[in-house]
């Protein structure tokens, strides 16, 4: 794989910064910043670009006289944003909208609707760009199937991300569909009637309960109440001793 030189990155950052992130799957927020970390992700979906790390980002706004990006932080943009799509409310919305999910994180979002701790849900006409995006997060991500127009009856508000994405703060429960849910792990626990006896140990014995709740007294007997072995042969020396009845 040949790499890029640091001028020739730049022009592909222009691109994909300036003017189509949206060919990539990402979305710029309103001041024309992505993450520098779904940039990567999204360059290392193509070939030729896979081997291009933060390290790569620094060299072309190091070395080249007008570098094409800005960076601060864990943030990038483009230096010239003039052809950026303006981030607006979206009207002509279509029937169907799709997104990615963690698959750990299904169970709770069919409950509580789908939202992220930073930033907006990135929705996508294409069924296969919201997989592509999703595959950053996870790599079995869940696709879930947006109704929109119940969506709208929530006053779930949309915006346009650019070609065929979309974004919005919050999609409620109720207003997608998706895969069956997993099923529950069986229970593991065996029934009582196939737990295994304790071993019994010298001085124990073993309590046997009825249906009604009472003491089976017959299941044996405490070996720890029982004549200790001296006792039992005074007791037999002692009967050797007493008179035969016919000399009483």
């Amino acid at each position: 794989m040949q790499r890029k030189s640091p001028k020739e990155l730049a022009k592909i950052l222009a691109y994909v910064l300036g003017r189509r992130p949206d060919e990539f799957g990402l979305v710029p927020d309103r001041s024309g910043y992505v993450k520098i970390k779904d940039l990567l992700k999204a360059l290392g979906e193509e070939r030729e670009f896979r081997y291009v790390r933060r390290s790569h980002l620094e060299e072309v706004r190091l070395t080249l006289a007008k570098p094409p990006i800005e960076i601060e932080d864990h943030l990038i943009r483009a230096r010239n944003r003039s052809d950026l799509p303006i981030p607006e409310a979206a009207d002509d919305l279509p029937k169907l909208l799709y997104t990615c999910i963690r698959r750990k994180a299904y169970p709770y979002v069919t409950v509580k609707g789908v939202m992220k701790s930073e930033g907006d849900v990135i929705l996508s006409s294409d069924r296969d760009m919201a997989r592509r995006i999703g595959k950053r997060i996870d790599q079995s991500p869940v696709t879930l199937t947006v109704q929109v127009q119940k969506s709208l009856q929530k006053r779930v508000r949309y915006f346009s991300g650019g070609g065929e994405l979309y974004t919005a703060a919050f999609i409620p429960a109720g207003c997608f569909t998706g895969p069956p849910l997993p099923k529950e792990k069986p229970d593991l626990t065996p029934p009582p009637d196939m737990i295994p006896a304790a071993p019994k140990r010298p001085g124990s014995y073993t309590i046997a309960i009825q249906g009604d709740g009472t003491i089976d007294s017959s299941s044996g007997t405490n070996r720890s109440q029982q004549a200790p072995p001296w006792k039992k042969k005074r007791k037999r020396s002692k009967a050797k001793h007493e008179k035969p009845p016919w000399r009483r």
